[in-house]
């Protein structure tokens, strides 16, 4: 053992191990003290077995009565009345009565008194003390017998150990517990087990090379090969490691041992404290040793059992070897016989009365018997000789045409030359080389074919394959399929000239048909094309509705005549589109779509009058045509009927679909000049049933009109300002849960509108999205965030919004990055905040964007989670960096209730924690809510609790 780096031991000796607190010795010395002097100082010093020393006193001059009394027990004689004593023959003390000033000494028949009851009492502490070592030491050796059977149990490694730790941890403190193993030969160590209460090192089964962890205590304890005991600081220094390259936490008490192995360290024991200094004890360090040398037992009987197991299956290996050879001598012996007994059937089929197809099957079904001949095929020459006819094919890969041009196949070169080819890996790349063959279709791993004469001139091909490695033909399959062949031929001649004149009858017959059939079919195209271009151009082709044409011209029918007759019922528009019918397409394709929007067209039109007229006008989005209405109550009671006809579930491809629509109603006036005006304002009505709700009507009036024309003026408005960059960037910082440090800022755009002040996205992004202007906002930001982050005023990093409309263009990512180098900006700062919207429409091209984005450095983040409606997919499929909760499931984080948020929120991080990535809450504005969000396990956050977004030149003084 190291004493340079073990601690003193406690000098009391064992056997007083009830006096270690010195209580019960100073206890008896102030009650003694009571019948001296009170100038008198009453000390007790002893000695144990390995020479430790210690005293205790009690009076007006108790350090100066302790430096007498240890003299004295050295042999020195002192001040003061002393009596020297043995307790148990094995126990040396003195008694020591020093006084001070002119106090008297006691007198000697007194100092018999005081001794005598010393004496008594120190021998019954001592009784005690002895039984209470012996007690624990029948405890510790319990335990270590209990450790000793777990090391030869029949449990797997890692339950052993982890019961080993139970039991350690009933001697000693444990609670902080690691083993390793050191491979010697390799140089590297594995970390079987590993339980740490601060250290969340991740751990993993696999071996790690001995230098990456040079600097850690335990692995310097294994070079020396001696057990380490004290603070891991004071031990750091002691092996040379500085502080700043330590592995691990540091903690107050800690304490190592090596197992050991033909005088070398093959491992190494470990436990730890941080909360306690000088828990560990030599009496810990023998206790700790015997375990490693039982876990040393343990690993080596697991590695003993994992040998003999692979023993057995080498062993098992051979013996199955030697019964697959005697399997195969009984096999070879059993198709020697069918052999045989095939040979006479094919003989008999040769002769045998019946078409080509059925003599040909029945050749396959006898070579079946004997040859692995799944894949088969007979071609013959067709009687131009330009081609081979494949009169027969059985193949499990290649769809073989009836007829093939003759060229380079490997069939055509057993028909040139004549004799049997016998084709394998080698052979074809030789002919290939040679430019002899050439490969169609799939190549077969072994192929055998054999020609086909008739009066001794090739004239086809019988060939068998095979696409398994395991199934290769040999000298023998050839030998018997080309038996076979000579049977072919007979026959062939034999049919030959019937089939021959059969043929030329039905080419002459099959000709005459033909050409009347193509007589009729142009006539009746021509019928069917004119119908059909007149129906396309006035209807829809997926469901047969009239179209927008059609509908258009019926529109102005109606105005012409409403204008002519002032008694004409008046008419209206009811403009209808399908709620989330995009989800549809997305989730269950484009077929499905379709046949849910024939579905909705029928149950539309059984809502109408024998007047009325619905028009599909494109996606899912369809108008109807409401004539002869008396008002406006009848036009609103129609388009109840409609909305309510989705009540009904529709069933396409085998699921359940609940549909519905949102309905917008224009009624003709006179001031409308043009059906298109009828539309456009049905159209709004419709919007705003939208943005009420889904599923209702709404019809078109003076307000809306209004609105429209608002909107307008606001679009101009944005193309103004963004000529004007009047757009303003504000940042909002992003901090970590716990200690409150800014890691990064979300970049957010302000409008410094002309009459209406500083403007939120709130107030001009719907429009923005819909112009297509948000585009060239976001490049206004996206400069002056890239020129910010140029200007090394952060460290953090900067997260920017994009917009879905970015990923339609395929040179958003590289317009980006180009926009960094432009300012000299670092990627790896930046990060992006994308919806699901944006993965919605075109996942594939996102994904290249997002790829390419990342091999710079720039990372993505997924925004408002949780609000939409395929995101767990996204996660898996899409580079995520983070995602963002949503400020509406932070918001549900109150004092008074906060279990259906917090669940979500639980969800949300367990999710995220499972894929790898950060979790970072927006919108959290108390305490509370930052709170419940560290106990979810959110690491991020931001929220007018750490900050209102600020314009750049007030954040650059003060962020990072």
């Amino acid at each position: 053992m190291n004493a340079a780096i073990l601690p003193e031991a406690s000098v009391l000796p064992t056997q007083w191990g009830g006096l270690r607190s010195h209580s019960a010795v100073r206890g008896l010395l102030e009650s003694l003290h009571a019948l001296m002097p009170v100038d008198v100082t009453l000390a007790l010093a002893w000695r144990d077995a390995q020479g430790g020393r210690d005293v205790e006193a009690f009076g007006p001059c108790e350090a100066l009565a302790r430096a007498t009394a240890l003299d004295a027990l050295s042999g020195n004689p002192g001040d003061g009345h002393c009596l020297h004593a043995r307790l148990d023959d094995s126990v040396p003390y003195v008694l020591l009565a020093h006084p001070q000033g002119r106090a008297q000494t006691p007198t000697p028949e007194w100092m018999d008194v005081i001794h005598s009851a010393i004496h008594a009492t120190l021998t019954r502490l001592l009784a005690d003390s002895r039984v209470q070592v012996l007690s624990e030491a029948h405890r510790i050796q319990r335990a270590l017998f209990r450790i000793s059977e777990l090391s030869q149990s029949g449990l797997d490694l890692h339950t052993t150990l982890e019961r080993i730790h139970n039991e350690v941890a009933g001697l000693i403190y444990a609670q902080n517990f690691m083993i390793m193993l050191w491979d010697r030969d390799s140089d590297e160590i594995r970390i079987p087990y590993f339980v740490d209460q601060v250290d969340h090192w991740p751990v993993h089964e696999g071996a790690r090379p001995l230098a990456e962890l040079s600097n850690s205590l335990t692995v310097r304890m294994m070079q020396q090969g001696e057990p380490m005991m004290g603070p891991s600081s004071a031990l750091a220094v002691q092996c040379g490691i500085d502080e700043p390259e330590f592995i691990g936490p540091t903690s107050l008490s800690w304490l190592g041992v090596p197992m050991m192995r033909d005088g070398r360290a093959r491992g190494a024991v470990v436990v730890q404290s941080y909360d306690r200094a000088n828990r560990y004890t030599r009496d810990a360090v023998e206790v700790l040793a015997y375990v490693a040398q039982h876990i040393q037992i343990a690993l080596g009987r697991r590695d003993a059992k994992v040998e003999l197991e692979n023993q057995v299956a080498q062993r098992t290996r051979e013996l199955r070897d030697a019964n697959a050879m005697l399997e195969l001598e009984v096999h070879e012996r059993k198709r020697a016989e069918r052999l045989q007994a095939a040979l006479f059937r094919i003989s008999e089929l040769s002769s045998s009365p019946g078409d080509g197809w059925d003599f040909y099957s029945g050749v396959h079904a006898v070579l079946d018997e004997l040859i692995d001949c799944r894949n088969f095929f007979i071609a013959l020459v067709g009687e131009d000789q330009g081609f081979l006819e494949f009169v027969y094919v059985a193949d499990e890969h290649d769809d073989i045409p009836a007829r093939v041009q003759r060229g380079r196949g490997v069939a055509d070169y057993v028909v040139n030359n004549g004799r049997p080819l016998l084709l394998d890996d080698a052979t074809l790349q030789r002919l290939q080389r040679d430019g002899l063959v050439d490969v169609r279709g799939k190549m077969a791993a072994s192929w055998l074919g054999v020609p086909l004469l008739r009066n001794g001139v090739p004239a086809g091909v019988m060939a068998i394959q095979s696409y398994r490695d395991d199934v290769r033909f040999g000298a023998q399959d050839m030998e018997l399929l080309s038996f076979a062949a000579q049977h072919v031929s007979v026959a062939l001649e034999r049919r030959g000239l019937l089939q021959e004149l059969e043929g030329h009858v039905r080419d002459r017959t099959r000709e005459l048909a033909e050409t009347n059939r193509t007589l009729l079919a142009e006539i009746g195209e021509r019928i069917r094309v004119e119908q059909r271009l007149q129906y396309q151009a006035s209807h829809d082709s997926l469901t047969g509705l009239p179209n927008r044409q059609q509908l258009l011209e019926r529109l102005q029918l109606n105005m012409l005549t409403s204008r002519c007759s002032v008694d004409m019922p008046g008419f209206a528009v009811l403009y209808l589109d399908l709620d989330q019918f995009k989800l549809v397409n997305d989730s269950m394709g484009h077929a499905a779509g379709d046949e849910m929007l024939v579905q909705v067209a029928n149950r539309i039109r059984g809502q109408l009058g024998s007047h009325d007229l619905v028009a599909r006008l494109g996606g899912d989005e369809f108008a109807v045509l409401a004539e002869l209405v008396s008002g406006i109550d009848e036009v609103k009671a129609l388009a109840e009927r409609i909305i309510r006809a989705f009540e009904a579930p529709i069933f396409v491809h085998d699921r359940e679909l609940f549909p519905s629509a949102s309905v917008g109603i224009a009624m003709w006036q006179p001031g409308y000049q043009s059906g298109e005006e009828i539309l456009r304002d049905a159209d709004a009505a419709m919007y705003r049933a939208k943005a009420n709700g889904r599923s209702q009507a709404m019809v078109f009036d003076e307000a809306m009109r209004a609105e429209s024309l608002r909107l307008l003026d606001l679009e101009a408005d944005l193309r103004r300002s963004i000529n004007a960059d009047a757009f303003d960037v504000h940042l909002q910082p992003i901090v970590h849960l716990g200690n409150g440090r800014v890691v990064g800022h979300e970049a957010l755009v302000r409008w410094r509108h002309e009459t209406l002040g500083l403007l939120s996205p709130g107030a001009f992004i719907g429009v923005g999205e819909d112009s297509g202007l948000v585009r060239e906002i976001d490049w206004l930001v996206y400069r002056k965030v890239a020129e910010w982050m140029a200007g090394g005023r952060s460290k953090g990093y900067v997260s920017i919004n994009v917009s879905p409309l970015h990923f339609r263009s395929p040179e958003f990512a590289t317009r980006l990055l180009a926009t960094l180098d432009a300012v000299g900006a670092d990627p790896a700062r930046l990060r992006i905040e994308v919806t699901e919207a944006s993965l919605l429409e075109d996942s594939g091209r996102t994904l290249a964007q997002l790829n390419e984005l990342k091999a710079r450095g720039v990372l993505a983040m997924l925004d408002d989670f949780g609000t939409g409606f395929s995101a767990l997919s996204y996660l898996r499929s899409f580079p995520f960096h983070a995602l963002k909760i949503d400020r509406s499931f932070v918001a549900g984080l109150q004092e008074s209730s906060r279990g259906e948020s917090e669940a979500l929120v639980r969800a949300i991080v367990s999710l995220a924690d499972g894929l790898g990535i950060d979790c970072i809450a927006e919108g959290v504005e108390t305490r509370h809510q930052r709170q419940c969000l560290r106990e979810e396990g959110c690491l991020y956050g931001q929220g007018y609790l750490f900050g209102r977004p600020q314009a750049l030149p007030v954040l650059s003084a003060r962020s990072g």
